[in-house]
């Protein structure tokens, strides 16, 4: 597959290895790895992030065409295929209204809106278990994590800018991941860089 030589080709050491083993997996195994993902049993770690891009292709057309993909929809997942949240972006609707939330589907793209008080994960609504972290470097973004479950999910507020590009500014802020990280905090679905 593309992707895979790809990543084995231009992708850091750890990717482009994990790409060259799977680039010789046997067929059926390579459709199992897939299928792990697909159920929506894996948790993002291993294999996560190559399954992901893998599938996204697919499910974006799933998307254009107006298919839904037969597979698991869990609450705080995307209505339409069932993937994790990997982004939250806030807009305005219009001037009366506040920026609304709305979550980004890691593997069909899609946009949902949730609540913006709320834990995707384990849906923690006590503002005081929803703590919100941001940096003077990067000041469209923000950690929005649960206290509770220790996930967060990277927040791109398009209210303060709206040239801002979620996936851009989510490569651009990796600090923040990885200070979350330090913090004890786990994303709900790895970013475009696998964090």
């Amino acid at each position: 597959m593309e992707v895979l030589r790809f990543a084995a080709e231009s992708g850091p050491l750890a990717l482009a290895e994990e790409a060259r083993a799977r680039g010789r997996d046997e067929t059926s195994a390579a459709r199992s790895r897939l299928l792990v993902f697909w159920s929506g049993d894996s948790e993002p770690g291993e294999g996560y992030y190559l399954s992901r891009a893998l599938l996204r292709p697919y499910v974006e057309v799933l998307r254009g065409l107006g298919i839904a993909p037969d597979r698991v929809h869990r609450p705080g997942e995307c209505p339409f295929c069932g993937g994790a949240p990997w982004i939250a972006a806030r807009r305005s609707e219009s001037d009366a209204d506040g920026a609304r939330r709305l979550l980004g589907c890691a593997l069909c793209g899609e946009e949902w809106p949730f609540g913006r008080i709320r834990c995707p994960c384990c849906f923690e609504e006590d503002p005081t278990q929803l703590p919100s972290f941001r940096s003077e470097t990067y000041p469209t973004v923000r950690i929005e994590a649960c206290e509770t479950c220790r996930r967060y999910v990277k927040s791109i507020d398009l209210t303060a800018d709206a040239r801002a590009v979620p996936e851009v500014d989510d490569l651009v802020s990796l600090g923040m991941d990885l200070w979350a990280q330090e913090q004890g905090y786990a994303r709900v679905a790895p970013g475009l860089a696998g964090i």
